[in-house]
């Protein structure tokens, strides 16, 4: 659902932009209370995990295909603020380095794909856990619904975007109709998904889903060594965006598909990251295919890794600093008395 530059004005993208950036101010603050000791490392896998997933384009219907959006699996198991930014990150690599999403559709994109999702999500996720048996099942079965229902919810995001500011002519209903209809499908593929990837993390380390910490009884995280679990979904993130995304379904996603039809793209622009290195998804000068794609996936993950793991260690040690003041007071008292 990456939205081009010219889908939407300038001033609805600028406002969007807005949006997002407010969002964002408040997820760095947000996330300061969901960050444990070790958290932030982890927390960049889900980044790098949604990245590599991505990639993974599948078929819903005839000519169609849908992508993993991650809002809510990144809410479930980092918690909500910080998988909103998770996803934030994941967004910035594929509009500057892939040139996947407009620059000036940016803002459109984070509201639609990041806060949208996660904040839809995480919400049905704790609802559908409030009248569900308090077993680690239920944690699954919520997962699965809210998934489901952020995919479409992302959907109306655009469509209230293009009714605000739409570039083209095509009757609002018409794109509401198109564009809900096909992420319905979607979203079924986004919650099989969703509720696979937390069912996995819950059967081998459920004390690291953050959705789950209020009906399971898992040893706590400091207790339980992360490395051997971490490498494990590294190794299987790499896999994913350097080999099965060959593989992936060529066709047009949702959005492609309702612009194509709909006549949504007549004022499409070129992205100004059109001439990034790693733009399509490819290393420009390398001339295999599928080394191409498999070595862009590869350098995707690294970056998202990177970059969510920094700003999530950034994160935590302001969270610990307020802390060396009173703690220094508590020592001068001390040598008083």
């Amino acid at each position: 659902m990456h939205v081009p530059d010219g889908y939407i004005d300038p001033p609805v993208s600028l406002a969007a932009g807005a949006v997002a950036a407010t969002a964002v101010a408040l997820a760095l603050r947000g996330a300061r209370r969901e960050l444990d000791a070790g958290a932030a490392p982890l927390a960049g896998l889900v980044a790098a995990f949604v990245f590599a997933v991505q990639m993974l384009n599948f078929p819903v219907a005839a000519g169609t295909s849908g992508h993993l959006l991650g809002g809510a699996l990144a809410a479930i198991l980092a918690g909500p603020w910080t998988g909103l930014l998770c996803i934030t990150v994941v967004l910035l690599a594929q509009a500057f380095l892939f040139a996947d999403g407009g620059l000036t559709a940016l803002g459109v994109n984070i509201t639609d794909m990041a806060v949208v999702t996660t904040a839809v999500g995480y919400a049905v996720f704790r609802g559908l856990l409030a009248v569900l048996p308090r077993r680690p099942r239920a944690v699954t079965f919520a997962s699965f619904g809210a998934a489901l229902v952020s995919v479409p919810a992302a959907a109306c995001a655009f469509t209230l975007c293009y009714a605000l500011g739409g570039t083209t002519d095509v009757p609002v209903g018409t794109v509401f109709a198109a564009m809900t209809g096909v992420h319905v499908l979607i979203g079924v593929g986004e919650a099989v998904i969703t509720a696979m990837t937390v069912s996995a993390v819950l059967a081998v380390r459920p004390d690291l889903v953050h959705g789950a910490r209020a009906t399971t009884r898992a040893p706590a995280a400091a207790a339980r060594p992360r490395r051997r679990f971490a490498a494990a979904v590294m190794a299987v993130t790499v896999v994913l965006a350097g080999f099965v995304s060959y593989y992936a379904a060529s066709t047009p996603d949702g959005l492609e598909k309702v612009a194509r039809d709909k006549g949504i793209d007549r004022e499409a622009r070129e992205t100004a990251a059109e001439g990034a290195p790693l733009a399509d998804y490819r290393v420009k000068d390398v001339s295999d295919a599928r080394a191409s794609g498999a070595l862009a996936g590869v350098v995707g993950v690294g970056v998202t890794l990177a970059a969510g793991t920094g700003v999530l260690v950034v994160l935590r040690r302001r969270r610990a600093r307020p802390a060396a003041p009173a703690a220094d007071a508590e020592a001068r008292r001390t040598e008083a008395v």
